[in-house]
C-alpha cells in the first residue's frame, strides 16, 4: 500500500506531520469535510497533501463530496483537482482559468444558499489566489 504524507494546521502554532496510507487519509479528509466550519483560535484548518512529482500542495476549497482544489503551495500556480474514492486518489491537473470558474461558480452557489460566513471565507481565499 503506498504511502502519502499529510501536513494539516490547526490554529496558529498546532503543525502535525502524518505519514498515512491513502485509506486513512480519505477518512481524515472526509471528516475535514464534515468539519469545515471547524475552528481552532479562531483560524480555519488547513489541509496540505504531498504529491509524488509536485511537492507540497495546499487546499483551496472543497468542491463536492469527494471532490476538492489544491494547488501548489508556493508558486500557486498547478492546479489539481483531487477525487477521493474508496480505495485511492485522484489527481487531475487542470489550468489555473478552470480553478477560477470552480471556483467562481462555488462563491454563487454559496450566495444562493445564503451561507454568509463560508462565502466570506471563500472569497478571501480567492483573492488570495486568483487576484
Amino acid at each position: 500500500m503506498r504511502q502519502i504524507y499529510a501536513f494539516v494546521r490547526s490554529g496558529s502554532n498546532n503543525f502535525h506531520w502524518w505519514r498515512v496510507n491513502s485509506i486513512i487519509l480519505r477518512i481524515f479528509l472526509s471528516l475535514s469535510k464534515n468539519q469545515l466550519n471547524y475552528r481552532v483560535n479562531n483560524q480555519p484548518n488547513e489541509v496540505y497533501l504531498n504529491h509524488p512529482t509536485f511537492g507540497l500542495l495546499y487546499r483551496i476549497c472543497l468542491l463536492k463530496d469527494n471532490q476538492e482544489l489544491f494547488t501548489t503551495l508556493y508558486a500557486q500556480r498547478l492546479f489539481f483537482t483531487v477525487t477521493t474514492s474508496t480505495d485511492a486518489f485522484t489527481f487531475e491537473p487542470i489550468s489555473r482559468t478552470d480553478a477560477r470558474m470552480l471556483v467562481e461558480s462555488l462563491l454563487r452557489r454559496l450566495l444562493l444558499d445564503r451561507e454568509t460566513e463560508k462565502h466570506r471565507q471563500l472569497q478571501a481565499i480567492y483573492q488570495r489566489t486568483f487576484l
